[in-house]
């Protein structure tokens, strides 16, 4: 039986639990038969982990060696605010394979953050959590500058990073998120890693 591992980098509460559900769920559509190990995430402070040398190398370093152990991969998953994927992107990568240029990684951002993928989405979540059955997608989700706050609008009791993302993880339609580009790219980057081939890089 095929196999393989994964080692993310993430840098949220919520994303520790909801990432590796994630995964998982892609897995399933991709590749059902292969079985999949995800190392419980390293959590980073995101500012740290970009701008200090020495929290991204201990970070990196840490990921590898787990990665290297258990014949897998290294992926990292942020959020890029601001900042453009395809700028980003190849930098982190860069930077990485300084550290350890035998190691599998993959860098996936989401712009602006990972519950954008879930506002893309939003036609699925309805009575998700409380949520109204009348909820519908902006027609650009990914002009929301703080999509957790959107969600706050329409949640009882407001957002939970995680519980929320864990729930919606769970929920939410590939199909639909995949009307943004940084979803959309997450999924095809993961597609040749799941099927044993070599991660696509920026």
């Amino acid at each position: 039986m095929k196999y393989t591992a994964v080692v993310p980098i993430v840098e949220g509460h919520g994303e520790v639990r909801a990432f590796p559900a994630l995964l998982f769920r892609v897995r399933d559509m991709i590749a059902p038969k292969l079985t999949l190990k995800v190392n419980p995430p390293i959590r980073v402070k995101v500012g740290k982990f970009l701008n200090s040398e020495e929290e991204f190398y201990r970070h990196v370093r840490l990921a590898a060696e787990r990665a290297v152990s258990l014949k897998g991969h290294v992926l990292i998953l942020l959020d890029s605010e601001d900042d453009c994927p395809r700028e980003l992107g190849p930098s982190l990568l860069e930077r990485a394979k300084r550290i350890r240029n035998d190691v599998s990684f993959v860098v996936a951002l989401a712009y602006r953050e990972y519950e954008t993928w879930f506002i893309a989405a939003a036609n699925s979540l309805r009575k998700v959590s409380g949520l109204p059955e009348y909820l519908a997608p902006p027609t650009n989700p990914e002009h929301i500058r703080s999509a957790k706050e959107w969600f706050s609008r329409y949640l009882p009791n407001g957002y939970d990073e995680i519980k929320h993302q864990w729930e919606f993880t769970r929920a939410f339609s590939f199909a639909e998120a995949r009307s943004v580009r940084s979803f959309s790219r997450f999924l095809d980057k993961l597609e040749p890693l799941l099927t044993e081939g070599e991660p696509v890089r920026y």
